[in-house]
């Protein structure tokens, strides 16, 4: 006798949902529609809002979120904040509170030591800070992290694409695990989004790049080092993987590798997991690296001359057919003039990159913003849809102070049109 197994029918709830969805959500536009503005500076109580990510799950509901300060640096009093829609961006829940300070919580004593920090749990003052998304395979499944005084680190599940979470339960004990190695004091997640793969033999493993650091240097950011984290149990229990880059060691082509932290990372076509790494070295263009299975073997980082490095976090996302997208912003000039090797170059000029031999090369770019923008995240929704969610704003003196987290959203053929390839000679 046979067993047959059936796929539980949907609700008619959820068919009601899809068709609500299908009816509101936009053709997927052949240009860029003009960006919103999702966070603004000043609104909400906030100095501005930073950093920002965002997730699109299987259904196609997509999540923003950021870090909204109560000052103007990365260790002021800040909130980590999600807003939600199920309507393909047509309208926004108001923003949700997702971190949440813990009794015990005690100052980062490398942010008192610089006179960085100003944690004060009975106040309701701590930084939150580092949160990254990722949809899972399994509808209806996200995960959520976040970290609180680039000490400790907490993850949240929902079963509901975002709509409700269970309570922050704490996996530092997963990070202490890399001080044998690295007496690290400071820590943060890649930014932007995390993801799970959704190939091979390691299909559903979670994959977060995080980078360490001494707490000794500018900010209590630097000296910094590279590594990984991952899950097999889909968030159940978390493992320290491999560093991914090292302070002072040597890229493929011998050159030295100065303080790698925020990094983004993306399967390939073959199940491999690719690692985009912002440095301060003095190639200023960005590191990849490549693991067999997101977590260890990582290759000797190389520097890839096409794609240029400002020292700004950037983003990739992975196409339906196969396809990369990097973006950041491409600009090496400081002020109008050529910067020197690793110097901190203007953040503008965000600009979205394609990839269609798993980023060997990157032959096609589009402009999103060509003025004032900074760190962004990119997310490609089930319809094809790509989204940019990202800083922009004003400059002011070596820092930059976003007036607004916008969002980008645009089809691939706005993407490849003529114009956004290069000519004949060029890179």
């Amino acid at each position: 006798m046979v067993a047959h197994r059936f796929r539980q029918i949907p609700s008619v709830a959820w068919w009601v949902r899809l068709l609500l969805v299908c009816l509101w959500c936009p053709i997927v536009p052949a240009k860029e529609a003009e960006p919103v503005d999702l966070f603004t500076a000043g609104a909400g109580g906030y100095v501005m809002y930073r950093i920002p990510g965002i997730a699109v799950t299987g259904r196609g509901t997509m999540l923003v979120y950021c870090e909204a300060r109560a000052g103007q640096g990365d260790w002021t009093p800040q909130d980590v904040l999600l807003r939600r829609s199920i309507d393909g961006g047509r309208t926004w829940s108001e923003p949700r509170q997702m971190a949440k300070a813990p009794p015990d919580l005690k100052p980062n004593p490398a942010g008192l030591k610089q006179k960085l920090s100003t944690a004060d749990v009975a106040a309701g003052k701590f930084t939150a800070h580092n949160a990254v998304a990722i949809p899972d395979l399994e509808p209806g499944v996200v995960h959520f992290l976040y970290h609180i005084e680039y000490a400790r680190v907490f993850y949240l599940r929902s079963s509901d694409d975002g709509e409700t979470w269970s309570p922050p339960r704490e996996i530092t004990a997963v990070i202490e695990g890399f001080r044998d190695r690295y007496p690290w004091l400071v820590v943060g997640n890649g930014c932007g989004h995390a993801i799970q793969l959704a190939r091979g033999p390691h299909r559903g493993r979670l994959v977060i790049p995080l980078w360490l650091s001494l707490g000794t240097g500018g900010h209590a950011h630097r000296p910094s080092d590279l590594a990984v984290i991952y899950s097999d149990d889909r968030g159940e229990t978390w493992q320290r993987g491999d560093f991914i880059a090292r302070n002072g060691g040597q890229s493929a082509s011998g050159d030295e590798i100065v303080n790698p932290n925020e990094t983004t990372v993306v399967e390939l076509s073959d199940g491999r997991v690719l690692a985009n790494i912002r440095s301060e070295s003095r190639r200023n263009r960005r590191l990849l690296s490549i693991s067999a299975d997101g977590a260890t073997g990582w290759s000797k980082p190389e520097f890839h001359e096409q794609l240029l490095e400002p020292v700004c976090m950037g983003s990739m996302a992975r196409l339906a057919d196969g396809g990369l997208l990097f973006a950041n912003p491409d600009n090496l000039l400081v002020k109008g003039k050529e910067g020197k090797p690793g110097q901190n170059r203007d953040r503008r000029n965000l600009t979205i990159k394609l990839s269609r031999d798993d980023g060997k090369t990157w032959p096609v770019s589009q402009v999103v913003e060509a003025g004032p923008s900074g760190y962004s995240d990119l997310a490609v929704g089930p319809d094809g849809t790509i989204h940019c969610f990202f800083e922009r704003g004003d400059v002011k003196t070596n820092y930059f102070h976003p007036t607004a987290l916008s969002l980008a959203c645009f089809g691939l053929m706005w993407l490849t049109e003529t114009k956004g390839a290069p000519k004949a000679g060029e890179p």
